[in-house]
């Protein structure tokens, strides 16, 4: 039986080997590095409607999968929507709980590309809270820095349904430095 300082190292263990998983991951890879040089190559006043049709053609993540459409991108802000379907209910008839979860990582995953002038992100941490169901219509996203150091972010994602918050999200990332040697 473990005691409660193993529990700890146990604990520490396991959060240094996921940072340690995700930092495997240092290259942008080939399929989303347009995606990438859109978000690092935008101007000041963030991405105009042709870059949002070029950024929603290029996002073939899982975001798509989910039916996500980003509406605005600039420096303070990223913004999409996305149009509940049977597919994201659970069995009680309300959005389940992980659809808010992805969309808050999907957002604030390209806000955290956006202030790291298009390095590669990777979540850390995703904290959801719900605050109201939804059953049907158009879920709205809204991820803003919070914190943006050299090596991570704090992101805060707002989901709104009919103008009402229904979910907030914290999402902690890390900024990966591509390797210095080839």
């Amino acid at each position: 039986m473990l005691n409660q300082e193993d529990d700890r190292l146990l604990v520490c263990l396991f959060k240094s080997s996921s940072v340690g998983l995700m930092a495997s991951h240092t290259e942008i890879p080939d399929t989303t590095r347009p995606l990438f040089e859109l978000l690092a190559g935008m101007g000041e006043n963030g991405l105009h409607m042709r870059e949002l049709a070029q950024l929603n053609e290029l996002n073939g993540g899982f975001s798509s999968r989910l039916g996500m459409r980003f509406t605005e991108v600039n420096k303070d802000l990223v913004a999409a929507e996305m149009h509940v379907t049977q597919e994201h209910l659970q069995v009680s008839g309300i959005v389940n709980g992980g659809v808010f979860c992805a969309i808050a990582e999907s957002v604030g995953s390209v806000m955290g590309v956006v202030a790291a002038k298009g390095k590669l992100v990777v979540g850390v941490n995703n904290d959801t809270n719900f605050i109201a169901s939804v059953a049907a219509g158009v879920i709205s996203a809204e991820a803003r820095v919070i914190h943006g150091g050299r090596r991570t972010q704090l992101i805060e994602i707002e989901m709104f349904h009919r103008d009402h918050l229904c979910a907030k999200s914290a999402l902690r990332t890390m900024v990966i430095e591509p390797p210095q040697d080839r």
